[in-house]
C-alpha cells in the first residue's frame, strides 16, 4: 500500500476514533461506574443525541450519589432539558439535607423553574435575611411628619417559594403598617419614647402571610421628625381662603364697575331724551302760533314768568351764600 493512502487511512481513523469518544464518553461512564453510579454507556450516548452534556449530568449525579440524595440520571437530564440549572437544585438538595429542611428533588426543581434561585433560599432559610425598607413618611394625630427606617429579618419558607410574594412585597406591607401604626398615635412623641410600640403593632398584622418569606422580627433603625404637617395645611388653607376673598372683592368691584357704567349710560340717554324734547319746544311754539292756540300776548306772559323764575333763583343762591359767609366771618370774630 502507498504511504499516501496509509496516510489517509491514519487520518480517517483518528477522525473516526475523536468522533466516536464525542458519542461514546467512555471516560464518563469509567468515572460513573468507579464512582458507584449506575449510568450505561448508550444512555450517554442517546444524551450526546439529545443535546444534553454527559459531563454536568454525570457528575451531578456522582456528588448527589456521595451526598446520599436519591436522583436518577433521567431525573437530572429531564430537568435539564425543561431549562433548569442541575448544579444549582443539586447545590440547593445537599444544603437542605445538611441543615435538616424538609427538601424534595421535584420541590426544589418546581423552585428553580419558577426562576427563583433555590440554592439562595435554602441560605436565607438557614441564615435569616435582613432587609433594610425604603424611609416612610407618615403623621400623627398631632400633625407632626416622622420619617422612619425599619430593619426587617426573614426567613424563606420554603413551602411557598413557588407563587409565594417577594421581598417588595414584604417592603409594601411593613411600610403601610408603620403608617398605621404612626397615624394612630395621639403625639408624635409617644412614638419617639416608644418606637418598639411600632414593631409590636406591625408584626401583629400577620405581614408575612402567602410570601415567600417567614418574618422573624421588625426593628425600627431611625425615626426623625419631619416637617409640621398641619401647619402647613393651616396655612395653605389659610392662603386659599384669602385667594378666595380676593376673587370675591374682585368680583363685586367688578360688578359695582359695571353697575356704575349702566347708571351712566342711562344718564346720558336721559339727557339725550331731555335734549330732544327741549329741541321740540319751539317747534311746538310755532305750529301753536299757526294754528292760533298760542296769542304774542300769552308768549310774552310766559317769558316773563321763566324771567321771574330765574331771577327769584339766582336772589335766593345768592343770599345763602352771603348768610353762610356771614356766618363764617361771625364764628371768626367770636
Amino acid at each position: 500500500m502507498e504511504p499516501t493512502s496509509m496516510l489517509i487511512f491514519l487520518v480517517l481513523g483518528i477522525v473516526a476514533l475523536f468522533v466516536f469518544l464525542y458519542f461514546v464518553p467512555v471516560n464518563l461512564w469509567i468515572t460513573a461506574v468507579f464512582s458507584g453510579v449506575r449510568v450505561g454507556l448508550f444512555e450517554l450516548v442517546f444524551m450526546r443525541i439529545r443535546k444534553v452534556p454527559p459531563g454536568i449530568i454525570v457528575r451531578e449525579l456522582i456528588t448527589a450519589t456521595k451526598a446520599g440524595i436519591p436522583v436518577t440520571a433521567s431525573d437530572l437530564e429531564t430537568h435539564y432539558l425543561a431549562g433548569g440549572n442541575v448544579q444549582t437544585v443539586i447545590k440547593a438538595l445537599i444544603s437542605a439535607e445538611k441543615a435538616n429542611i424538609n427538601l424534595s428533588f421535584k420541590q426544589a426543581t418546581a423552585i428553580d423553574l419558577a426562576g427563583r434561585d433555590v440554592f439562595e433560599a435554602v441560605q436565607i432559610s438557614v441564615n435569616p435575611k435582613v432587609i433594610t425598607t425604603p424611609k416612610v413618611a407618615a403623621v400623627a394625630a398631632d400633625g407632626i411628619q416622622l420619617i422612619a427606617t425599619a430593619l426587617v429579618t426573614v426567613r424563606a419558607n420554603i413551602q411557598q417559594l413557588v407563587g409565594g410574594a417577594g421581598e417588595d412585597t414584604i417592603l409594601a406591607r411593613v411600610g403601610e403598617g408603620i403608617v398605621t401604626s404612626i397615624g394612630s398615635a395621639d403625639t408624635h412623641k409617644e412614638v419617639l419614647e416608644n418606637p418598639d410600640k411600632i414593631s409590636k403593632l406591625v408584626l401583629q398584622r400577620g405581614l408575612d402571610a402567602g410570601t415567600a418569606f417567614e418574618i422573624l422580627s421588625i426593628d425600627i433603625a431611625d425615626v426623625d421628625v419631619g416637617i409640621n404637617i398641619g401647619a402647613k395645611l393651616q396655612t395653605d388653607q389659610a392662603s386659599a381662603d384669602l385667594k378666595v376673598a380676593e376673587a370675591k372683592a374682585e368680583e363685586r368691584r367688578a360688578m359695582a364697575v359695571a353697575e356704575e357704567q349702566e347708571m351712566k349710560a342711562k344718564s346720558q340717554e336721559a339727557r339725550a331724551k331731555v335734549i330732544l324734547a327741549e329741541a321740540e319746544i319751539p317747534k311746538a311754539i310755532a305750529d301753536a302760533f299757526r294754528t292760533g292756540n298760542l296769542g304774542i300776548m300769552d308768549y310774552y306772559k310766559m317769558q316773563n314768568i321763566q324771567a321771574d323764575t330765574s331771577m327769584r333763583d339766582s336772589i335766593s343762591g345768592s343770599s345763602t351764600d352771603s348768610k353762610g359767609s356771614t356766618g363764617k366771618g361771625n364764628t371768626g370774630k367770636k
